[in-house]
């Protein structure tokens, strides 16, 4: 009786010790592996700008691109962890840092998964469309718009070329890693009349679906079903 009172108390102390740890990392970069589930999952939020190479004020929600690229190669690595879902609420940011995550994202044998919960605003574009299967929610938006830069710009022609090959990257990707062709994304991106005092366009869940640029309009339970089904077609392997 003692033995098997001894056994409950560390189980109840290990099972205390990764609740804290997951209270700890939601808090922190705001991720979450799932422990108790028909196949063992992490969950990773991109919430609000990515922040890349300078360090955004403090009152702006953001996600940190050094958090992010260290937990992706963990994922990976991890054995144990079968698929990863990404939620995605974004509005921006670095350009280059949310290119970078994305790259990877679409690069990893893991099985992944995207949903749009609130909007994917510019870099957020790549970010949904970079997992082997997207979803949005109907009330979600994404917004297409050309490659901007706030602050000191110089005038020069190196500067325009510069954005134009930045821009054809990002074009590149969205449309290798999604149905939209190239042609279609760069006119929705270069539309005008439709967002006040700037070029582009504003899709909801079911635009963004018939447009190609999402795989499939639906919410929480149906990526994760989508995400459990990629996990036992293709499992994790090495």
């Amino acid at each position: 009786m003692r033995k098997q009172s001894a056994q409950t108390a560390v189980e109840n102390q290990d099972g205390e010790n990764t609740h804290n740890e997951d209270v700890e990392r939601i808090e922190a970069v705001g991720e979450v592996i799932s422990h108790n589930a028909k196949h063992l999952i992490h969950c990773l939020s991109i919430i609000g700008q990515v922040e890349g190479h300078y360090i955004l004020p403090p009152q702006n929600k953001t996600t940190k691109y050094e958090h992010i690229i260290p937990a992706l190669v963990a994922i990976e690595q991890d054995l144990s962890i079968e698929g990863l879902v990404i939620i995605l609420n974004t509005v921006g940011g670095d350009v280059e840092a949310g290119l970078a995550i994305a790259e990877l994202v679409a690069s990893m044998k893991t099985p992944t998964v995207s949903l749009v919960v609130g909007g994917g605003h510019s870099i957020g574009v790549p970010l949904s469309v970079c997992a082997k299967r997207s979803f949005i929610v109907p009330t979600a938006t994404m917004t297409i718009h050309p490659v901007r830069m706030s602050g000191t710009v110089l005038g020069i022609p190196q500067t325009l070329s510069y954005f134009a090959k930045m821009q054809e990257r990002i074009v590149r990707f969205v449309t290798d890693n999604s149905r939209i062709s190239q042609e279609r994304f760069t006119e929705l991106m270069m539309t005008t009349g439709e967002l006040v005092m700037d070029v582009g366009t504003v899709l909801d869940g079911k635009d963004a679906v018939a447009e190609g640029l999402i795989d499939e309009l639906g919410g929480l339970s149906d990526a994760i079903e989508c995400l459990y089904g990629l996990i036992e077609n293709n499992p994790k392997e090495y």
